[in-house]
């Protein structure tokens, strides 16, 4: 799958979370890279900064979080494009849940792996 069509398919899951959680996201940026920076091939997203419930009265003049998807990995996991949107749908969704607070084991309780 092209980086073109998977970037697409991380902006339609971005489209289906409810626009009232996006309208509480705070200095966030979505972005897709091909793999994680070590490389590894079992990483599908990452969260990088400091989550709401961790901001204090001293948050300010920091540079965006990030969430970052990883198109090489999820595709390796995936046998179909099918496979491809539900998984980024699902990595998307867990990594704005890092965003919010909200840990591994926790997502993991709630089905969102």
């Amino acid at each position: 799958m092209s980086r073109e069509r998977f970037e697409e398919l991380v902006g339609e899951a971005l489209d289906e979370v409810p626009v009232e959680l996006l309208n509480v996201m705070n200095n966030v940026v979505v972005l897709v890279e091909d793999r994680p920076p070590d490389g590894s091939d079992d990483l599908l997203g990452l969260y990088e900064g400091y989550a709401l419930t961790e901001r204090g009265w001293d948050y300010a003049g920091v540079l965006p979080d990030r969430i970052t998807i990883y198109r090489l990995p999820t595709l390796k996991v995936c046998d179909s494009e099918t496979d491809v949107i539900d998984e980024v749908a699902i990595t998307v969704v867990h990594e704005i849940a890092h965003h919010f607070g909200i840990d591994d084991h926790r997502l993991h309780e709630l089905g969102w792996g």
